[in-house]
């Protein structure tokens, strides 16, 4: 199957800041029950965004001026702790389709790419400048350009800095080859040729 070529990803966004967010704070263990990911949105950061009684907190996330924000933007260390998958797909059905940190932990960031999001990391100038930008303006437009390795800002996209993404994330998102599993079915009667040339798959 055919999945899409991510060369940028555009729209408003939101600051969270902090570093060490790990992934029980991104979803909480309590949330991973589920059958499928398909609700789990609801629970992303859950236990900051909500008090006691089920009421909304101050969190950047729940700031009506946020709604429909496609980009994050954060610290230090996004997504450490265990390596539960549910926290990106949380952050996807939460509608979050990018990623700006000052660095990831591994196997978030690996679980994220198999999902199309990019994480591109930032100086710490850079996104805390970005940040305060987008909390003194939640309608500033803002591109994650992975071709370009850059992010743009501002209504003429003319405020920019650098940006880094690994090589081979930056490929197979650029390429739609990010997810493995969708790229092995793809490949299925190429599979089933070269089974058929090994004696002991044939016996």
């Amino acid at each position: 199957m055919a999945l899409e070529k991510i060369s940028s990803v555009a729209g408003t966004a939101v600051y969270v800041p902090g570093n060490d967010i790990d992934t029980d704070r991104i979803i909480p263990a309590r949330f991973m029950k589920c059958v499928t990911f398909d609700g789990l949105g609801e629970y992303f950061f859950y236990d900051v965004r909500k008090n006691p009684d089920g009421t909304d907190t101050a969190h950047p996330l729940n700031d009506p001026r946020h709604a429909g924000a496609r980009i994050l933007v954060t610290g230090a260390n996004f997504g450490c702790g265990s390596s539960r998958e549910h926290a990106p797909q949380a952050l996807y059905r939460f509608g979050l389709r990018a990623v700006i940190a000052e660095s990831f932990a591994e196997i978030f960031f690996g679980n994220c790419v198999t999902l199309g999001i990019p994480c591109v990391t930032a100086a710490h100038d850079d996104a805390v400048a970005l940040g305060a930008l987008i909390a003194e303006n939640p309608s500033l437009p803002v591109v994650v350009d992975v071709e370009r390795s850059r992010v743009f800002y501002g209504l003429d996209g003319a405020r920019n800095f650098p940006v880094h993404i690994p090589e081979s994330a930056r490929e197979v998102l650029l390429n739609g080859k990010w997810d493995p599993i969708a790229d092995l079915l793809e490949g299925e009667a190429a599979v089933a040729t070269t089974a058929g040339r090994l004696p002991y798959m044939t016996r």
